[in-house]
């Protein structure tokens, strides 16, 4: 669903970009080139608008204050990030690199991943993990979470049913890696489950784990429920077991264009790692982060 929507946005802002240059071509060669330009890059003005919303409201959080330097870093990362994942890899290879699950002689007794994307998006933003998993012999699944627009605790049966799926095939609990909403959605079947003792640890990438201040605008209901201080947020660890958040491994960065404040994608018990100058797409491909992740599979620490 998602995949045909952002295909359809695609095509609608190429057809309006490439008619306005032929229009325009012939009479006004600056006008054309000008107006197909503010067509094709309109969402890097945007991307600008939310940096300088982090510089604002970053003010005050205890996390290291982004220099200017390092906004513009993440900017300009995030305006060549962004198109590859909404405009490539969703849209159009979401099934690029299928799920991973046998033969059982290579994956059994290896430990395998679970990966939960994040709101307005599906698998595809995991191509680059999953290409780097492929043919090392770990089982891994990449679910598409749905309803687009649903409560995130409708995601937890989608999460249930792939952490199974891993377990069967490897005979061992999975490792979660998780990006922004994806690592709500893991703590709500963690809740719902009671699955705490059915995963190996926990890795989030941007998570708005005490929600974000960009949530107000959203409408949907899992949007609603990713705001501020959000009574869904208050309730997500209600009798939570003791120990729960040390599973947890949360990537997190001062220059997140999504998430912000930044301290907001930190969970106290939690293993909070800082990434400074990396914009939210961005940050789950950041080479370290990847790295470190994967190596959680060898049983290397966090």
């Amino acid at each position: 669903m998602l995949a045909a929507l952002q295909r359809l946005i695609i095509l609608s802002i190429s057809a309006a970009a490439l008619g306005w240059l032929l229009y325009f071509g012939r009479t006004s060669p600056v006008l054309a080139f000008s107006g197909f330009m503010a067509i094709a890059l309109g969402y890097s003005a945007f991307l600008a608008i939310e940096f300088i919303l982090v510089r604002q409201l970053n003010k005050g959080d205890p996390v290291p204050q982004p220099t200017w330097r390092e906004l513009f870093s993440a900017w300009l990362g995030e305006t060549v990030t962004a198109p590859r994942v909404f405009c490539w890899r969703q849209p159009f290879r979401a099934n690029a690199v299928p799920d991973q699950l046998g033969p059982p002689a290579q994956v059994q007794g290896r430990r395998g991943v679970v990966f939960v994307h994040g709101f307005f998006c599906n698998r595809g933003i995991w191509t680059p993990w999953l290409k780097q998993l492929q043919g090392r012999g770990h089982a891994f699944v990449a679910i598409n979470l749905e309803p687009l627009l649903g409560s995130i605790d409708e995601y937890a049966p989608q999460i249930e049913q792939a952490v199974r799926r891993v377990t069967q095939a490897t005979g061992q609990p999975p490792l979660l890696v998780c990006h922004s909403m994806g690592g709500l959605a893991a703590r709500a079947w963690l809740k719902l489950m009671k699955a705490d003792l059915r995963v190996c640890h926990v890795v989030t990438i941007g998570t708005p784990h005490r929600g974000t201040w960009l949530a107000r605008f959203g409408h949907g209901l899992n949007g609603r429920q990713m705001r501020l201080l959000s009574d869904w947020h208050a309730q997500l660890d209600h009798g939570m077991p003791a120990g729960r958040h040390a599973r947890f491994t949360c990537w997190y960065s001062n220059c997140d264009n999504i998430v912000f404040p930044a301290s907001t994608a930190t969970l106290p018990g939690a293993c909070n790692r800082l990434v400074r100058g990396a914009a939210h797409v961005q940050l789950a491909f950041v080479p370290q982060v990847m790295q470190t992740t994967l190596a959680l599979l060898d049983g290397d620490q966090p």
